[in-house]
């Protein structure tokens, strides 16, 4: 996208926030879906504006599909096809909260969201990591002897050791982690708080990382700063996603998501014949019949069996 195309749609005065679209849209999100999406909000009016507005200082209703069609070229440019999907969603999301207010009309709203989502390759919908993989994306940060690289392994240590949502390890404090290895998960899933823990080797990368962060309160994984200083705010959602993409990148293996780690923890729950009940209770789980789905789809794929991490 230009620099500078569509810089017309940044707003010299803002609406009363029960009238804004993107307000209205992000008041209808849970809990664990708001950060993520307003940080996609936030990256389309960055992309339509060259960097002049945010989610609050774009002019939504004034979108066209010359906009949306623009944006979501450069989207395609950047970003892998699911991450896209859930960007076009957002978009999707406040045009209409435009339409029902009446700062849109009809017909420029239907063309402007006329615009279709990228198909996602079936191969990279989910996938268990090999071994070889994850001892590359540990040696990868371990490579890195800055405060990122010893919170990276840390980040990887958590989501492949205890099998944790994306969501559940940027709400985890330092008071959550207790000695030895015992988190508490305040999941966004409601009635699944549960108590996990890492193994011994796992234990050791989060002690250093915490030794790098400090004991100061907050939470356990925290921003990095480009001149290396921690800087004890949270990291969100999609900079997990982040870190993970340029992880994968730097050890030269198949792209994965946040989830693929966490499919690889119940993975290997299930391939060491530990029971449903239990995967459910370890993994957060709602329900033993979506417990169960993972264990048709990952027992229908030929994979061989990740050890746990440690």
């Amino acid at each position: 996208m230009s620099t500078n195309s569509f810089t017309s749609l940044v707003l010299t005065s803002t609406p009363p926030l029960t009238q804004h679209p993107a307000i209205v849209y992000l008041s209808t999100l849970s809990a664990g879906s708001k950060p993520t999406m307003k940080h996609s909000l936030n990256l389309i009016a960055q992309l339509l504006t060259d960097h002049q507005a945010d989610h609050l200082t774009l002019n939504w209703s004034g979108l066209r599909y010359k906009h949306t069609n623009a944006l979501r070229t450069a989207l395609i440019q950047k970003y892998e096809p699911a991450t896209v999907n859930r960007i076009l969603c957002a978009l999707r999301g406040v045009l209409k909260e435009a339409l029902h207010s009446g700062l849109i009309n009809p017909i420029d709203y239907a063309r402007a969201v006329d615009i279709k989502s990228v198909k996602v390759s079936k191969e990279l919908s989910g996938r268990v990591l090999s071994q070889d993989e994850l001892d590359a994306l540990m040696h990868t940060c371990f490579s890195d002897l800055t405060p990122a690289g010893f919170r990276d392994a840390a980040l990887i240590a958590f989501l492949r050791g205890a099998g944790l949502r994306r969501s559940e390890v940027v709400q985890m404090e330092l008071k959550d982690f207790h000695h030895p290895g015992e988190i508490k998960i305040h999941s966004s899933h409601p009635q699944v708080d549960r108590i996990v823990y890492l193994s011994k080797s796992a234990i050791a990368i989060v002690n250093d990382w915490i030794e790098i962060r400090t004991g100061t309160d907050g939470p356990l994984l925290c921003q990095v700063n480009k001149s290396g200083r921690v800087v004890h705010k949270r990291l969100t959602p999609q900079a997990v996603l982040f870190i993970l993409h340029k992880r994968s990148e730097q050890s030269g293996i198949k792209p994965f998501s946040p989830h693929d780690l966490r499919r690889t923890f119940i993975w290997d729950l299930l391939n060491a014949g530990v029971d449903i009940s239990t995967v459910q209770s370890l993994a957060g789980l709602s329900t033993p019949a979506i417990t169960a789905r993972y264990n048709h789809n990952l027992r229908t794929e030929d994979r061989s069996c990740p050890p746990r991490l440690g």
